[in-house]
């Protein structure tokens, strides 16, 4: 079959998708021995699957026939490989054309599969740029993200959306550039705030012509250049001219303008002299973890850096992390003149080649031996030995935590997933469950749910009833998905923490008493749920912070000292799975706010709600009005008005 790629995919009918090899009896090098005797001497890339179908390895490959085959020789592979051998149960394939379009492929295909055995780059968030759209007669000046298919100027990337910002604010006072939308703009009558504080010059009233704003936008794309020092000089020309009409208050405007400038580029701290666009990538390694510091140069200045904590096996050096992440990290970015590494990487000209093909244009892949460039390899490996240091001294902290959660609460073994409850209403309005998760790596948002409480013959503000549905949602999906919960490995595991997170959860927290244990016992006595522990936290008398009360399924409840390092870990997580049960519960009450009974009536579209609620002046009045009143309505038929009379009286005919 043909791929997305556009590249010829082979499923072999012994070790490919289908169930030959399985069906064979064949298992590890067997299976890749089957796999060689049709593959081609052409580059391409390789999955390893495993008998669940879960994808173990992607690779590529010159020849694929050479490489594949290397597999099924005894001896002389790491622990990792002869792990991931021994686990495959069958093989997919894909030929291209080059092997730097293997290469290309097979990035796309980590950062998609995740494979176990694979280097896998994680927090892959689209960088920030500035634009300064052009779609308009007025171009305006704004934060963007994803594609890049509004006309303009686009600038970046920045490392974060903080540095964009505050970037785009000094710019606001630099240049007075209009930064409000195209309605916002086209419908004003007087000037906004911004041009009363100096951060536009308005040309929306007329207090500037179109072509002396377009001449602000001229000058700040000077600036985002890399052509500072021409615009302020130009500027400081201006203010001596000004300064010599004595028009001090227009001299104190171009001053003011300078000095804006002249933030932007003292917060960029490191601006090179020699390098003009270049991206910096720095790997250090320490007890097992990577982390990659990257710099980011454009227009000569310094947009910000970003630190990345790739998940890779512990049997892989810094040289072939660092190759791994590149290719992924440039999968879906664009690629910039020069690439400065801190390491050199076995497949540096097949990456320059890829990457070169990839962006259009010549594109350098070097690690820096001299000079002004090694200086900012040398910045970027500091920094990230920094980064490495700190996360590994959070991860010490975080695991005493656990180690303490673990006895406090007589689990079998340090805690991965701690699931943690709570409800939120107004009354019983707008109803709303919500639960957060935590482990090994801290609060792990990716897997936080919230629950539209549903039951209709609940009764309004039953938080029993509320957490009996939340835990019976919870726990049937759970079941459904992943079976009944296995008995966790007490002696655990080395694996990454933030890529080994169970399904089940080694530890479920209620925020309530005793009434909410027992419901939540009950809940998962009716789904046959069997060993998860289980426990409820009850605010202190006033509702005291430090004087809570933990209630177990067994035993009296008891409380921890005050100054308890466990206590206070526990309570982070209640105020946590507070705070996103009443964000979930404001959500939905504000999209209820803009709703009506009347969307709810088969047959009333925008067109007969406008009609009616002119008639009738709201919802309420529509519902009181009789059948004959409602039929009077422009658009409204007999039909249509017994429809709407029945909906709001129960046992009309």
């Amino acid at each position: 079959m043909t791929t997305a790629e556009g590249h010829t995919e082979q499923n072999l009918p012994e070790a490919g998708a289908g169930e030959g090899a399985e069906e064979a009896g064949l298992t590890g090098p067997d299976v890749i021995r089957r796999a060689v005797k049709t593959l081609p001497n052409k580059p391409g890339v390789y999955r390893m699957f495993n008998t669940k179908g879960d994808v173990l390895y992607v690779g590529k490959a010159r020849s694929l026939k050479n490489r594949v085959q290397s597999y099924t020789r005894f001896g002389g592979h790491t622990n990792r490989i002869a792990a991931m051998i021994a686990n495959t149960a069958s093989m997919e394939f894909v030929t291209t054309q080059t092997e730097a379009e293997a290469l290309l492929l097979e990035a796309n295909l980590i950062k998609k599969l995740k494979p176990r055995f694979n280097v896998v780059l994680r927090d892959d968030k689209s960088f920030p740029y500035i634009l300064i759209a052009k779609d308009h007669a007025v171009p305006q000046i704004m934060k963007h993200r994803g594609a890049r298919n509004r006309p303009g100027s686009y600038y970046g990337p920045f490392a974060s959306a903080g540095s964009v910002n505050r970037t785009i604010n000094a710019l606001q006072k630099a240049f007075l550039i209009r930064s409000c939308n195209d309605s916002v703009y086209d419908n004003r009558t007087r000037p906004c705030l911004l041009y009363q504080i100096k951060r536009c010059a308005a040309p929306c009233t007329g207090e500037i012509s179109e072509a002396g704003h377009m001449d602000l936008v001229r000058q700040a794309e000077t600036f985002l250049s890399g052509r500072s020092q021409a615009v302020k000089a130009d500027l400081a020309r201006l203010m001596e001219e000004a300064a010599g009409r004595l028009d001090y208050e227009q001299a104190a405007r171009y001053r003011d303008r300078i000095s804006a400038m002249s933030h932007v580029t003292s917060q960029q701290g490191i601006n090179p002299q020699s390098v003009e666009e270049a991206d910096v990538f720095a790997i250090a390694q320490e007890g097992g973890h990577s982390c990659i510091q990257v710099f980011f140069f454009r227009a000569g200045q310094n947009w910000g850096n970003r630190a990345y904590f790739p998940r890779a096996d512990k049997g892989i050096d810094e040289a072939d992390v660092l190759g791994s992440f590149l290719a992924q990290f440039y999968d879906d970015k664009p690629v910039p003149k020069h690439v400065f590494l801190s390491h050199s990487i076995s497949e540096r000209a097949l990456l320059q080649d890829a990457l070169s093909t990839r962006s259009g244009r010549k594109v350098a892949v070097v690690k820096p031996q001299r000079g002004e460039k090694r200086d900012l390899v040398e910045h970027a490996l500091t920094n990230a030995r920094e980064a490495l240091g700190r996360r590994l001294a959070e991860s010490r902290s975080q695991a005493k935590l656990l180690d303490g959660v673990k006895e406090v609460f007589g689990l079998e073994r340090r805690p991965r997933r701690i699931e943690i409850y709570d409800n939120s209403h107004i009354q019983g309005s707008n109803p709303v469950g919500a639960m957060v998760v935590a482990g090994e790596a801290g609060l792990l948002k990716a897997h936080y749910r919230k629950f539209n409480i549903k039951s209709a013959d609940m009764e309004a503000g039953d938080d029993y009833a509320m957490m009996r549905e939340v835990l019976s949602r919870r726990f049937s999906r759970l079941l459904k998905e992943h079976g009944d919960r296995e008995v966790p490995d007490v002696d655990g595991g080395e694996e990454d923490a933030e890529d080994t997170v169970p399904a089940w959860p080694d530890l479920v927290l209620i925020d309530g008493g005793r009434g909410q244990l027992r419901a939540v016992q009950q809940t998962f006595k009716d789904l046959g749920v069997e060993g998860v522990p289980v426990a409820g936290i009850a605010k202190g008398p006033d509702r005291d912070a430090g004087r809570e009360r933990f209630y177990l399924p067994k035993g009296d409840a008891f409380m921890l000292d005050s100054r308890d390092p466990v206590l206070y870990y526990v309570q982070r997580l209640r105020d946590e799975a507070h705070r996103f049960a009443i964000g979930s519960h404001r959500s939905r009450r504000q999209k209820s706010i803009g709703s009506s009974p009347l969307d709810e009536i088969t047959g009333i579209g925008p067109g007969r709600k406008r009609a009616l609620l002119k008639a009738f002046g709201s919802a309420r009045s529509v519902s009181r009005a009789s059948i004959a009143d409602l039929e009077a309505v422009d658009g409204v038929s007999r039909s249509l008005a017994k429809a709407i009379y029945g909906h709001f009286h129960e046992g009309a005919g």
